[in-house]
């Protein structure tokens, strides 16, 4: 396998475990907060604006990831 595919596979790789790992990350703080709302109903604004910054913090991930893939593929 000569170099540059092999720059193209992990790059690849890269973006779906990211994409992947953030879809999870979403997904549990999502449910975790739906659970709190349900429970403490009267703390509905203060869970969402902690699920909010926490999904913005998890979806730094990706964008990350893409920016080391490009990193990656400026050095084909």
């Amino acid at each position: 396998m000569e170099v540059g595919a092999g720059i193209a596979l992990a790059v690849g790789i890269i973006m779906g475990l990211a994409a992947l790992g953030a879809a999870l990350g979403v997904s549990r703080v999502a449910s975790q907060t739906i659970e709190g709302i349900a429970r403490q109903p009267e703390a509905k604004g203060s869970l969402q604006t902690t699920m909010f910054i926490g999904i913005g913090l998890v979806e730094a991930l990706p964008i990350i990831a893409t920016v080391i893939a490009f990193m990656l593929l400026g050095n084909l």
